[in-house]
């Protein structure tokens, strides 16, 4: 049997400092005695670049390089503590991620724990995610659907180590819907995937797109070099204000739900390519073949058609898998973590599939999907508490950091 959390005397407060991406996060937080977590501060400082356009590791970590210090200060500041002295550990992300970008916060991490003389805990980013997640929400032992830029993963407990039952064979599914949003010229602000969600709200019609679920594991770059095809058919319009007509978006939502039965099998498409239920919902879903050739008279696609018809079928993947996990572990819950798990959307579909199973759907807002310091805080001084201190010469960086790594040692 693994040694339990030691239970702490005093509150212990941990500096937790994130930068494996774009978004630059500093957080303090604090270990009750009644083992309750509050956390204390949670400032972020996000590299946004123009629309169309991606960000480059060494631009990302100039950006980190040239706010670390403000954010820090800053996150000191609003947890109210006089200096960093007063932690009990400073924590950082070890990986995975970017190259530049985690070294440069990783260069700081030991310099902050050189001059305060405090132990240093290298966090393993989605391991990070997922400790944040279950104390936030309250989840005891959930299958985890772990979705961000840069992974894809569902997850389970077990022995010590979070064991990866699936995951994308190329692509993650935030970099996905990043890349399709570059490609229709959406923002980077505050988030490419926030404006999708934004933008599939207008959807009017869901079209045909690969399906590639591979038992446990699914594979997202064909479906997002079909989503973009569409945007070099001749009937691509682009701009959603030409097509949107009144009651759209209410019509969208009544679709959603007369959509649960068919996404569970496969989206529900008959013979002739139109969706079930389409009459019942009221909302036009005619699935145009790839050349174009739709029926006469037909209103083209637009931008919105796309990001809704890409949502669709990649959360429907995403939630076939997780809902196997489920049936192997026999868990009636699943957690979603990482930056795309606050789309509402994600946690419509997955919530819809749990309900059924007679289980629960726990996710979080923006403050805690989305990367941030608190949750390298939190599992860090976990560790922190096992004994797991990181020794200064091993405080290196990994890309490839991957979730089943790390020992668990704190979980039963």
């Amino acid at each position: 049997m693994p040694e339990p959390l030691p239970h702490a005397t005093r509150p212990l407060l941990a500096l937790g400092l994130e930068g494996s991406a774009n978004k630059l996060g500093v957080g303090v937080v604090r270990h009750n005695v009644d083992e309750s977590v509050d956390v204390l501060s949670n400032v972020r400082h996000t590299y946004v670049t123009p629309p169309g356009t991606g960000f480059l590791p060494s631009d990302t970590a100039r950006h980190h390089r040239r706010w670390l210090v403000a954010v820090s200060r800053e996150a000191v500041k609003k947890a109210g503590i006089a200096s960093i002295s007063q932690c009990d550990c400073v924590c950082y992300t070890k990986g995975p991620g970017m190259g530049a970008p985690l070294q440069s916060v990783s260069i700081v991490a030991r310099t902050l724990a050189l001059m305060y003389n405090l132990p240093l805990v290298g966090v393993n980013h989605c391991i990070g995610h997922i400790e944040m997640g279950r104390t936030i929400t309250g989840a005891r032992n959930p299958i985890v659907l772990y979705v961000s830029g840069g992974n894809t993963q569902v997850i389970a407990y077990s022995n010590q180590r979070y064991r990866i039952f699936g995951e994308t064979l190329d692509i993650a599914v935030g970099n996905c819907l990043d890349r399709f949003a570059r490609v229709i010229g959406l923002s980077n602000d505050p988030s490419p995937g926030q404006n999708i969600e934004k933008e599939a709200k207008g959807g009017r019609k869901l079209l045909a797109l690969p399906y590639a679920t591979k038992g446990m594991d699914v594979s997202l770059g064909g479906i997002l070099a079909a989503t973009e095809a569409y945007t070099r058919d001749k009937r691509y319009r682009g701009n959603r204000n030409e097509q949107k007509k009144p009651g759209g978006e209410a019509n969208n939502r009544d679709a959603f739900e007369d959509m649960k039965a068919s996404l569970a099998n496969g989206l529900g498409f008959s013979s002739d390519g139109r969706h079930q239920g389409q009459e019942a919902a009221g909302i036009e879903t005619k699935v145009l073949s790839q050349d174009g050739q739709g029926e006469e008279g037909d209103d083209g696609i637009t931008a919105a058609d796309l990001c809704f018809s890409l949502q669709e079928h990649v959360f429907a993947m995403l939630v076939e898998i997780t809902e196997r996990a489920m049936a192997h572990v026999g868990s009636p819950e699943v957690l979603i973590v990482g930056g795309v798990g606050s789309n509402k959307r994600l946690q419509a579909m997955m919530g819809t599939m749990a309900i059924e199973r007679g289980g629960r759907v726990f996710a979080t807002d923006e403050r805690f999907c989305i990367d941030n310091g608190i949750m390298i805080a939190h599992a860090g001084l976990l560790a922190h508490r096992m004994g797991l201190d990181t020794p200064l010469e091993k405080t290196t960086t990994t890309q490839r950091f991957r979730t089943d790594a790390p020992l668990v040692t704190w979980r039963d």
